[in-house]
């Protein structure tokens, strides 16, 4: 039987980051009371779990008559805030399910640890795969609008970061870096 870190809901659910850009670790931390998880993910894993949030969101207030769901993160909701400290990972996440509660008008998402026995070589698409039982998961039921908190700030943390070259879109150092579009030419952050 896994361990199960439930939050229902959280007092606070967030993505952070601890470190300098280009050198950051990402989290997602829930916490209620004094019980404080947090989970060790990549940046794109942050960025595709939030926008499956958003676009879940927006289909269940597209489709649906009896749920209310706000389009926005609500005003007063915004939380800025350091992760709490001191950050003590629990796991580095793997796979990520989400899903939509019409009974309790929740988010779910369920953040299952990352595990070489659940990883798929090309060769082995084909065969029948069962996927091992996990040790522990994450779970996390938000309501709507707490979600959409989590999206604002999920697309905040991710825009910290260090800045795109325009012309090759890899992230610039402080240093600069060597843009591949411009034969090698060390391209700088235009903010300098």
């Amino acid at each position: 039987m896994p361990i199960v870190h439930g939050f229902d809901p959280p007092e606070r659910f967030v993505a952070g980051t601890v470190g300098e850009p280009g050198a950051r670790t990402f989290f997602l931390q829930a916490r209620s009371g004094s019980r404080v998880t947090s989970v060790a993910l990549e940046k794109q894993q942050v960025a595709a779990l939030a926008e499956r949030v958003d676009e879940l969101l927006d289909e269940v207030m597209a489709t649906s008559t009896t749920h209310v769901v706000p389009a926005l993160a609500p005003l007063g909701t915004e939380d800025t805030a350091p992760l709490e400290q001191p950050i003590d990972e629990e796991f580095r996440a793997g796979t990520m399910t989400l899903s939509w509660d019409p009974a309790d008008e929740r988010i779910v998402i369920e953040v299952f640890p990352y595990s070489e026995a659940a990883v798929i070589t090309p060769d082995q698409v084909d065969e029948d795969f069962e996927e091992p039982e996990p040790d522990e998961i994450f779970l996390v039921r938000l309501t709507a609008a707490a979600a959409r908190s989590f999206v604002q700030r999920a697309e905040q943390v991710l825009g910290a970061g260090r800045p795109t070259c325009p012309f090759c879109a890899e992230p610039i150092d402080p240093e600069g870096h060597l843009c591949v579009r411009a034969n090698g030419f060390r391209r700088r952050d235009p903010q300098d």
